[in-house]
């Protein structure tokens, strides 16, 4: 897909989201755009302020069916947002594990739990392909806007398939594409960290999961978007593909969920 290296990419999206942590900005978009695809606000509950960085690209709690006294894992846990409100679901008989690969979200989401109480949780610093989690341990897988970021999904579905329970299942938002993707897009380092250059074509990503064992895959939510994620150092040379955007490539907002 790319001839951007995986060491350049996780060194670059630990970057990004190292300043992000210290400071605020939207998930996706490169250098020259960003775009906010997800309110908590419309939500109409109470988290800890400092949870919502804006880096969500969908609500995967709202499609989860989380349980009181389940076992939760959110992949790449950010500030804790999905974090805390799946502690709610789960109650004080239940708990809910973050997971992310950058310190300063780490640092920052155990600053944000403290503040607001919650002492149901627990963030653990690892990468997605090689999870600091117990085989067979958890519920409820979430995600939300974070596996596009990884070189190799593959690895992280075998991640999610091997500690989940039995009968368990997962509710991931992220970023996929349709139609043929232009190179100089793939190729953008700011658009991998940006959440678009590394995501996968919808039907491949929902093979790919598929491909890992897990049962019932679905897209529950998809959201198109219309071009103006796309930097104005390509829209001369991509000329009228950026005019028929909605028809000829771009990028969706998905929630997939399935069962192992």
């Amino acid at each position: 897909m790319t001839s951007v290296k995986a060491p350049e990419i996780k060194q670059k999206v630990r970057e990004r989201y190292g300043a992000v942590a210290q400071q605020n900005a939207s998930c996706c978009g490169g250098d020259e755009t960003e775009i906010q695809l997800v309110d908590y606000s419309a939500l109409n509950v109470e988290v800890v302020a400092d949870a919502d960085l804006g880096l969500g690209c969908g609500v995967p709690t709202l499609t989860a069916d989380i349980r009181p006294g389940e076992t939760v894992l959110d992949l790449g846990s950010g500030a804790g947002i999905d974090v805390f409100l799946a502690a709610r679901a789960v109650g004080p008989r239940g708990k809910v594990i973050g997971v992310d690969m950058t310190p300063e979200m780490i640092q920052r989401a155990r600053e944000n739990a403290k503040r607001g109480g919650y002492e149901n949780v627990e963030f653990r610093q690892g990468e997605l392909e090689d999870m600091p989690v117990d085989d067979d341990s958890i519920d409820v897988i979430l995600s939300n806007c974070v596996i596009n970021l990884v070189p190799d999904k593959g690895k992280v579905f075998d991640e999610i398939y091997r500690v989940l329970k039995p009968g368990g299942r997962f509710s991931i938002s992220d970023i996929v594409t349709f139609g043929d993707v232009p190179a100089v897009i793939r190729e953008d380092i700011a658009l991998w960290t940006g959440c678009i250059a590394g995501a996968l074509d919808q039907n491949d990503y929902r093979e790919l999961i598929r491909s890992a064992g897990f049962e019932n895959v679905r897209y529950e939510k998809e959201q198109r978007y219309d071009s103006s994620w796309i930097p104005d150092k390509y829209r001369q040379a991509l000329g009228h593909h950026v005019d028929e955007m909605n028809g000829a490539f771009g990028i969706t907002s998905v929630t997939v969920v399935g069962e192992k």
